[in-house]
């Protein structure tokens, strides 16, 4: 069908939803974005009319906060209303997230996902996008942690996800292992050869052995990450291997606007499109390539909202506006180490909060933006300034369905109340902040203003002085890496967000009752994660590696004849 026949038969299609119809749903969350990227929460030279629209059209919060500093735990969070450590998604040592594909970790089976409450409630629901929770568990094939099996009727897009690896040139986001087994080879013969030791021949032999091993384990998963990591899939079938980054945008949105909403028009939905911008590796979209004032970030994100725009005017033109609830935030915040000498900064800008991604409890890496927009039900323009959660996507959108079944223990509560306007305190009086498995710091909102907030332990910045970990490009939660305060650190954020002024029995009048009622919190909240769990599965197995073709021969290609994303195309 041409877009100009698509484009009469969406604006000619009636208003067919029934009075008594369930509402749809319309979430978009991106990847790695900084709260000061967006206009509406700030930023006044990078364009985002379409994402400032929703704000203008539906209700802003303030203090929306993710549940982790990093895409796997945040995600897992987001989707079940429960910290990450409640499912095992926790992770302890230098690995925070998902590293390989073809682990065996993710989110259990065990887990409920809003997903498959709406699924159980009638709703056809769809993924479009990065997914970062695992796919497989004991053989390939299982998909046992597959978006499919998690509530999704629909699935295209990344099961990892997006990263500097996918794209020749831009380097690798994964630490490289160096062996020492090669190094000692190294030594032996130089000594051998220099008569300096008199090493046994048998024993270099067995050592060239072992490094050549060591080098095969090494270069199998790391050398061929784009061939494991960076694939598509449609459902449970790999369509792309590896992926073609330069057309991806295009196909996300296109499976998302043109193809699920459409299909989707005269029954309940749920849309989660998870969009692979901002992470790195940036595209350079002909469209938007040079167009901002930042480089190819600002590009990046000018791209982005031009994508919002679209399903927005897909969501409008269907006549779904009213009978939808559209939803826009990021998993976590900019990534402010991720630069380099050729396009300089390539992560995100966090307003004035401290910190950012991998950084534990610091503002900047956990604020979010958080934009709900649904004409006739949300007035437009409102602002609420008070503590909310991507965990409250779970309870409302449960809430909303009208699912009354009992459930498990949840973090997250019902955003309704709140955002008409009914009550005007958030149900959240303690947060939880995470580093991996530590518990980082804590947020209390007592009867007041004041937001206080309690650091356990800080992360320690490389070099010193910086404001972040420059040195090894992403801060770690254990040992070395991070100081611990004793008394802990506290700051009132509602006075102090950008958490520069720690307060002191001297400043703060109620600084022994704020830091005991915190203790008492933090016991009450760790006497219900008696059976937590900690994913560690991290490592590659080929026996669970996802491929089209016979592994290890792995590799097909799907269709991306797209044309110019501002012009009518198959992508719109």
């Amino acid at each position: 069908m041409s877009f100009v026949a698509l484009q009469f038969c969406t604006c000619s299609a009636p208003f067919k939803h029934r009075v008594d119809r369930k509402p749809n749903f319309v979430l978009m969350m991106v990847d790695d974005l900084g709260i000061g990227d967006v206009g509406c929460y700030g930023n006044n030279t990078i364009r985002t009319p379409n994402i400032d629209r929703l704000a203008s059209e539906g209700v802003k919060l303030t203090q929306h906060i993710a549940a982790a500093p990093l895409c796997t735990p945040s995600r897992a969070a987001f989707m079940t209303g429960r910290y990450a450590l409640r499912s095992g998604m926790g992770s302890v040592g230098r690995v925070q997230v998902l590293l390989f594909l073809g682990g065996s970790g993710g989110l259990p089976t065990s887990e409920i996902t809003f997903a498959k409450r709406l699924q159980q409630q009638g709703y056809t629901t769809g993924l479009v996008g990065k997914w970062h929770l695992g796919v497989n568990c004991e053989h390939r094939g299982d998909h046992c942690h597959h978006p499919n099996q998690h509530g999704f009727s629909y699935f295209y897009g990344l099961p990892f996800t997006l990263f500097n690896d996918c794209l020749p040139g831009h380097g690798s986001d994964i630490l490289w292992f160096h062996f020492v087994c090669g190094c000692v080879v190294y030594f032996q013969v130089c000594v051998r050869v220099c008569g300096l030791l008199d090493v046994s021949l048998w024993l270099l032999v067995a050592l060239f052995c072992l490094s050549i091993l060591a080098t095969a384990v090494w270069y199998v998963p790391f050398k061929l990450l784009p061939t494991w990591n960076c694939i598509i899939m449609r459902n449970q079938d790999v369509i792309e291997q590896p992926m073609t980054v330069e057309t991806l945008p295009q196909r996300l949105l296109g499976e998302a606007a043109s193809h699920f909403l459409h299909r989707n028009v005269d029954r309940p939905f749920l849309l989660f499109f998870s969009l692979a911008h901002v992470h790195t590796p940036l595209f350079k979209t002909p469209a938007f390539a040079g167009k901002s004032r930042h480089g190819c970030y600002g590009d990046n994100i000018e791209e982005v909202d031009w994508i919002i725009g679209k399903v927005t005017e897909t969501v409008d033109s269907l006549g779904l506006a009213n009978n939808t609830l559209m939803y826009f935030t990021s998993d976590h915040g900019g990534h402010l180490e991720d630069a380099n000498s050729v396009m300089g900064q390539t992560g995100g800008w966090n307003s004035i909060y401290k910190g950012g991604k991998a950084m534990g409890g610091w503002e900047g890496g956990i604020r979010v933006p958080g934009i709900f927009r649904w004409p006739g039900r949300l007035a437009a323009g409102r602002e609420v300034d008070e503590p909310t959660s991507l965990m409250d996507l779970y309870p409302t959108l449960k809430y909303l369905a009208k699912d009354t079944q009992p459930d498990r223990h949840l973090d997250g509560y019902n955003l309704m109340p709140l955002l008409e306007g009914k009550v005007e305190r958030s149900d959240h009086e303690f947060m939880f902040h995470y580093c991996g498995i530590y518990l980082n710091a804590v947020r209390w909102h007592p009867p007041g203003d004041s937001i206080f907030k309690v650091h356990f332990f800080t992360p320690n910045f490389s070099p010193p002085g910086a404001g972040g970990c420059y040195d090894t490009k992403v801060c770690l939660c254990h040992g070395a890496h991070v100081t611990h305060h004793h008394p802990p650190l506290l700051y009132d954020i509602f006075h102090d967000p950008s958490e520069s002024r720690p307060l002191t029995p001297d400043t703060e009048p109620r600084y022994a009752e704020i830091l005991e009622q915190t203790a008492k919190a933090v016991e009450r909240h760790q006497s219900t994660l008696t059976n937590k769990q900690v994913s560690d599965n991290i490592l590659w197995r080929p026996w669970l590696q996802p491929c089209c073709g016979t592994f290890p021969f792995c590799g097909c290609k799907e269709d991306t004849s797209f044309s110019d994303p501002r012009g009518g195309s198959e992508g719109e």
